[in-house]
């Protein structure tokens, strides 16, 4: 499923964060095309899938323009997906982009973010642009191309919006 939207993105409501010294933000990103990849680690189509584009999406575009992340937003399997179990997973998985934990809502329901941007379960890959607007949002798999293609037309978007050179 994909949807186009254009208004602000939902604040993330983290529990904790790893492979990042400072918690992230939507303000602390601001210009930036955010890539937000929400998953559990239980999830087949999420290791298989989601994750490993992360990664790609990662290596392909420079960090001063993309910045990559995880939410592991668990609404299933809560005793077998802790944040200790997370971290070993990121290790042997070898995830290096900072990945938060989505803070659970406390009645056993989906986590709060996870809530706010009404995502339907995982794999889920929002894309928020570089003032903040969540731009895109994918339940399930999307095609490497398609993906890159959204990311490349925002980065091209801000550049226009700052004044930038936006010829190749």
């Amino acid at each position: 499923m994909k949807q186009h939207l254009h208004s602000l993105a939902p604040t993330w409501e983290v529990a904790q964060w790893f492979n990042t010294e400072q918690p992230l933000s939507l303000e602390s990103l601001r210009g930036k095309v955010i890539v937000v990849e929400a998953f559990q680690m239980l999830c087949p189509g999420c290791v298989l899938h989601g994750l490993p584009q992360a990664a790609r999406v990662r290596q392909a575009f420079s960090p001063v323009q993309v910045e990559v992340l995880g939410l592991h937003t668990v609404f299933e399997h809560h005793e077998a997906m802790t944040p200790t179990s997370l971290q070993a997973f990121l290790h042997e998985y070898r995830i290096g982009f900072p990945v938060g934990v989505d803070q659970p809502d406390g009645r056993g329901g989906p986590p709060r973010t996870m809530q706010a941007y009404g995502m339907r379960g995982t794999p889920t890959l929002l894309i928020i642009d570089g003032h903040g607007r969540l731009r895109h949002h994918h339940f399930g798999q999307i095609a490497d191309l398609s993906l890159g293609a959204e990311i490349a037309e925002l980065i091209l978007e801000s550049k226009s919006f700052s004044g930038q050179d936006v010829s190749p």
